[in-house]
């Protein structure tokens, strides 16, 4: 079972640690895990995550609409979980817009690029930097790339597509995990749709032949924690379960299969606690600064 949860200040910069058992917080990491973090994950005594890099403003458009982070400044990093050792896993210039990460258990991490319209993926040692999916580019986003997960027994890979902000067309697919011979990431027709018409689904996780998924797009079916029995070969998915609700932008996910429970980061800055199978979620912690990954512990990596 969880014992920490490593949250991302996503204007802060921190990594912070949140006690499961309390909601107390200190910070693992303060004011040097780069531009706008977003996607986290913990593989040993090692921390890795992405930065979206800075964005710029576009005349005349508010809001988080109005930003714009095309500049290829995104990145994947490092530090030991005691806080030192921090190094960048990928070269400059590498990524435009890291989002959620994922790692295989086998020394490869995996990233969704949003402004790159592509998921990707990397040695932990920062070689054979590679991209799985490369989408056309498209004057609406439909194409961008935010959630991924990995599917190790199935030689899976998953990933959303969030679609316009608010716009209900967002998409969830699947692909194998290489590219089938004679194909490249633009070109490869193993690609499976299973889910669309989502509201704007964002981070994902695999536990128990189920997909987990946060959508941060418009009530009833968004703002929401959503589950749905992973389909067979060449299906598309059943109607999710919405497991929970009310969420002030929900963007990270950690499931905790052991307590049979989920948590669920916003941007209002509070990681909830929610039952797995279902039900009223509670705040474990408001950290008061927008938050975006989290990724959960169990004791050997917290001790």
């Amino acid at each position: 079972m969880f014992d920490l949860i490593l949250a991302l200040g996503i204007r802060s910069g921190e990594i912070l640690r949140v006690r499961v058992h309390d909601g107390s917080v200190d910070a693992l990491y303060a004011d040097a895990a780069g531009q706008f973090p977003d996607g986290i994950v913990v593989d040993g005594r090692q921390v890795y995550w992405t930065t979206m890099g800075r964005p710029t403003r576009r005349p005349g458009i508010p809001g988080e609409g109005g930003l714009d982070y095309s500049a290829h400044d995104g990145g994947v990093h490092v530090i030991d979980y005691d806080g030192t050792e921090r190094r960048d896993v990928t070269t400059p210039g590498a990524i435009t817009t890291g989002k959620q990460l994922a790692h295989d258990g086998a020394g490869r991490l995996y990233w969704s690029d949003r402004e790159g319209y592509r998921v990707s993926r990397i040695n932990t040692d920062g070689s054979e930097l590679t991209d799985l999916v490369v989408n056309p580019r498209d004057e609406n986003g439909l194409g961008e790339c935010v959630g991924v997960a990995v599917d190790t027994a199935r030689r899976q890979l998953y990933w959303t597509q969030k679609g316009p902000t608010k716009g209900g067309r967002g998409r969830i697919f699947r692909a194998g995990l290489d590219i089938p011979s004679g194909q490249t990431a633009q070109t490869r027709t193993d690609i499976e749709l299973l889910w669309d018409e989502l509201p704007e689904p964002i981070d994902l996780e695999i536990v128990d032949d189920h997909l987990y998924w946060t959508d941060r797009g418009a009530p009833p079916n968004g703002n929401t924690l959503n589950r749905a029995p992973i389909p067979g070969p060449g299906k598309y998915g059943t109607d999710p379960q919405i497991l929970a609700g009310g969420f002030a932008e929900a963007i990270g996910l950690a499931v905790d299969p052991a307590a049979g429970v989920a948590y669920v980061s916003d941007l209002g800055g509070r990681i909830w606690r929610v039952p797995a199978s279902g039900g009223e979620p509670e705040v474990l912690a408001d950290l008061r600064t927008p938050i975006s990954g989290i990724a959960g512990l169990s004791s050997p990596a917290s001790s």
